[in-house]
C-alpha cells in the first residue's frame, strides 16, 4: 500500500460509496464524508482521535494523522492534485464525476501501478467476522460490490491479483484483530495515553559510572547480576529504577570524568503487552541533570527497591507522588516515588503538608493485627512465613505473636514467636529486621495499589517489578539457601494472576545455589560484572550474560566463572595449594622445598582436606614423611 496514493482509498472510495454521479452533480459534503470513512476505516485506536495512513507519504515519522485531517490535507488533494476529475463549482456543495475521470485517475496512479485490491480490502476490513468458507477471491468481490465499482474502473484502476501460495490459516485468525496486535506493526497514535503495567526489557548506559558502556538485557522473570565490589551492581540497579520511573532512589548518576559533551546517554526500553521504541536520555551538562522524558509510551508496574542501605523505594502508577519532598522541582504532572530511610518504614512518614504517606510498619502491623478479619495481616502473616528461614534451624518460622508494651513507650510493638520466646520486632536482629520490612513492604504497596486503583477505577495491575540489592546482606547460610525461591513465590499470597519480574544483585553463591531447581533459561538470566584489560584503553567493566550452569556443590559455585575464586578455602590455603602444584610440576624438587610446603599445608588445610592424599604420595617420593 506504500506506493498508492491516499486519494484512491479515502475519496475515491468514499465517492463510490455514496454513488457520485458522473457527468452532473448532486449536492455532496465530501469533507463530512471523507470524516466518516476515516473514521470507519482508519481508527484503528477507538479512544484516540488520530488516522493511521497505511497509503504513501513523504515522512515515514508521519504515520499518523490528525483529526481534521478530512477537511485540511485531504481537502487540498482533492481540490488540487485531483480536481481536474470532479465536476464541482467552486464554493459549492455540488460534486460529480467528469466523463473521463477514469482516464484522470489512472494517469496518477505512481508509475501506472495499479491499486491492490485484495491488501486494501485486508486493512478495510481487517475487523469484520467472515463466514468460514471465505476465501481471498471472495474477499475481493465483496470489495468491488460494496463500493459499487464498475468493470471499466476494476480493470484500469485496481489490481486484482492475489498473494501466491495464501492459505486460509494464513488469512484468518480465530478472533478479529485487536487493537493489541495491531499496534505492533502500527505504532501508537500520539494522543494515546501509556500503556500501564510495564517491565524494563533493555537498558543501555554510556559514559556514565564504572563503564564506558553497559548493555543490560533483563530477564521477563529473573535476573541475577553478580560482579566484584566496585564494579557497578549497585549502580545497575540504581539505573534501573531510574530508568523505570524517571527519578533516582538516591544521588543521580553523573557523566565520567573523561567523557565528550554529546557521549552521556542513557537508553532505556519499557515494555507491557506491545513491545514500546526505546528511549535515550541525555545528560544537561549546563543543568546537571539528566533531561525529562514526557509522555512515556510505557509506565511499568508497581515497583519495590530494597537498597542496601536498608532504605525502600515504592512506585505505583495508581498513585501520583509529587516531587516536592524529593527536592526534585515543580511539578511537572509525573508519578514520583516514595524513597523511604529505613526510619520511615518503621515509624511512618508525612509530607510538610502533614498528609500521610505511610503509617510505618509499627502501627499498620498493629493496626491489621486487630482488624476483626484480620485483613491485611493475614496475608502478611502468609508473607512472612513464606520469607522465613528453613525451620529446622534455631530461628525458626517468623510468626507474628501478641503485642506487647515495652517500657517508657505508650505504643504497643508487634512480636514475633521464636523457639526460645517471645521476640519484640525493635530487638529483633539485623537480618530478621531486614526481611519483615521487605514483606510489609510488599503487602504495604500492593493493598495501598489495590484501594488507589478502586479509587480512580481501574483495575490493579498485573505486574510488579522487585530489585534487591545484596539479597544476602545480613542473612545466615541457611537463610540465603531459600530467600530466593520464596521472593519468587511471594505473588502467590498477593493474587493469582500478579507476574513479577525480580532485579537481584549478589555475592553469595548460596543464593546462586538456591535457583538451581527453579532456573528456566527461557524467563531467567545470569549477569556478570567483570573488569576486562584492553590494549588501548586499559581496565574496562564489561557486563556479560553467563550460561547458567548447575554446579551441584555451593564450592564449585566460588570457583565457578560466577565468583572466579581459584579454591574454595582460605587465602592461605589457597596460596599454600598453589605453592604445592607448582612444586609438583618441577623435575626434580628439594626435600627441603617439600618439607616447607609441607608444613604450611598442614597449617592451613584441614586434616581430612581431598588434597592431602595426592600431596602425600608426592611428598613420599621425594623423601618427606608426614
Amino acid at each position: 500500500m506504500e506506493q498508492v496514493h491516499p486519494f484512491y482509498g479515502i475519496t475515491f472510495l468514499a465517492c463510490k460509496q455514496a454513488n457520485l454521479p458522473v457527468g452532473n452533480t448532486k449536492e455532496f459534503s465530501l469533507d463530512m464524508e471523507n470524516k466518516r470513512f476515516l473514521e470507519k476505516y482508519y481508527k484503528p485506536a477507538n479512544n484516540s482521535k488520530w488516522y493511521y495512513r497505511v497509503f504513501r507519504l513523504s515522512d515515514k515519522n508521519q504515520r499518523w494523522l490528525r483529526h481534521d485531517y478530512a477537511s485540511s490535507g485531504l481537502q487540498a488533494i482533492n481540490t488540487q492534485t485531483f480536481g481536474n476529475a470532479f465536476i464541482h463549482p467552486k464554493k459549492s456543495k455540488l460534486w460529480g464525476w467528469k466523463s473521463n475521470y477514469i482516464e484522470i485517475l489512472k494517469s496518477h496512479l505512481k508509475s501506472h501501478q495499479l491499486i491492490p485490491t485484495f491488501h486494501l480490502a485486508v486493512w478495510l476490513y481487517r475487523d469484520r467476522e467472515w463466514q468460514f468458507d471465505t476465501t481471498a477471491e471472495s474477499i475481493i468481490k465483496f470489495f468491488f460490490d460494496k463500493f459499487l465499482i464498475s468493470e471499466e474502473e476494476k480493470s484500469n484502476l485496481f489490481d486484482i491479483s492475489i498473494p501466491e501460495n495464501i492459505t486460509l490459516s494464513q488469512l484468518f485468525q480465530e478472533q478479529k484483530v485487536s487493537w493489541e496486535e495491531l499496534q505492533s506493526a502500527t505504532g501508537k497514535p500520539p494522543d494515546a495515553p501509556p500503556e500501564e503495567g510495564g517491565t524494563l526489557a533493555y537498558l543501555e548506559i554510556q559514559g556514565v559510572g564504572p563503564a564506558k558502556k553497559l548493555c543490560f538485557e533483563p530477564a521477563e522473570r529473573v535476573s541475577l547480576i553478580t560482579g566484584d565490589n566496585g564494579l557497578g551492581k549497585t549502580f545497575l540497579l540504581e539505573c534501573a529504577w531510574w530508568a523505570l520511573t524517571g527519578q533516582w532512589a538516591g544521588h543521580q548518576a553523573y557523566p565520567t570524568p573523561s567523557t565528550n559533551n554529546n557521549e552521556p546517554n542513557i537508553i532505556f526500553q519499557i515494555s507491557g503487552e506491545s513491545k514500546s521504541e526505546k528511549e535515550s536520555v541525555s545528560y544537561d551538562r549546563r543543568t546537571q541533570r539528566w533531561r525529562t522524558i514526557k509522555n512515556r509510551p510505557t509506565i511499568p508496574g508497581l515497583l519495590i527497591y530494597a537498597r542496601v542501605d536498608g532504605s525502600f523505594a515504592v512506585w505505583d502508577p495508581a498513585k501520583e507522588y509529587w516531587s516536592f519532598e524529593q527536592g526534585v522541582g515543580e511539578n511537572d504532572g509525573t508519578p514520583r516515588p516514595f524513597v523511604f530511610a529505613k526510619d520511615e518504614v518503621w515509624h511512618g512518614h508525612k509530607d510538610r503538608k502533614g498528609n500521610t504517606y505511610i503509617n510505618g510498619l509499627l502501627q499498620d502491623w498493629i493496626q491489621w493485627q486487630s482488624r476483626p478479619e484480620k485483613y491485611p495481616f493475614n496475608t502478611l502473616a502468609k508473607v512472612l512465613e513464606r520469607l522465613s528461614p528453613p525451620s529446622q534451624g534455631d530461628l525458626g518460622a517468623l510468626r507474628p505473636g501478641e503485642p506487647v508494651r515495652l517500657p517508657f513507650d505508650a505504643k504497643d510493638i508487634p512480636t514475633l514467636e521464636h523457639s526460645y520466646g517471645t521476640v519484640p520486632i525493635v530487638h529483633a536482629s539485623a537480618g530478621v529486621q531486614r526481611i519483615i520490612t521487605m514483606a510489609y513492604l510488599i503487602v504495604w504497596a500492593w493493598e495501598e495499589h489495590k484501594i488507589q486503583s478502586e479509587l480512580i477505577r481501574r483495575e490493579p495491575q498485573k505486574r510488579m517489578v522487585i530489585l534487591v540489592d545484596e539479597l544476602e546482606a545480613h542473612l545466615h547460610p541457611q537463610w540465603q539457601r531459600v530467600i530466593l525461591p520464596a521472593l519468587l513465590d511471594v505473588r502467590e499470597d498477593l493474587t493469582s494472576d500478579l507476574q513479577v519480574q525480580i532485579m537481584i544483585a549478589t555475592h553469595s553463591p548460596l543464593v546462586m545455589a538456591s535457583v538451581e531447581p527453579r532456573f528456566d533459561a527461557k524467563v531467567d538470566k545470569l549477569f556478570r560484572l567483570n573488569l576486562v584489560k584492553s590494549d588501548l584503553l586499559g581496565n574496562e567493566v564489561e557486563l556479560d550474560q553467563l550460561p547458567f550452569i548447575r554446579q551441584g556443590v555451593v564450592d564449585s559455585w566460588l570457583t565457578s566463572d560466577v565468583f572466579e575464586l581459584r579454591q574454595a578455602r582460605s587465602l592461605e590455603a589457597e596460596n599454600a595449594i598453589e605453592a604445592a602444584k607448582a612444586l609438583q610440576y618441577q623435575d626434580n624438587p628439594r626435600a627441603k622445598h617439600v618439607q616447607k610446603v609441607s608444613q604450611e599445608l598442614a597449617k592451613y588445610l584441614s586434616e581430612d582436606d581431598e588434597f592431602w592424599p595426592r600431596w602425600v604420595f608426592f611428598a613420599e617420593q621425594h623423601g618427606v614423611e608426614l
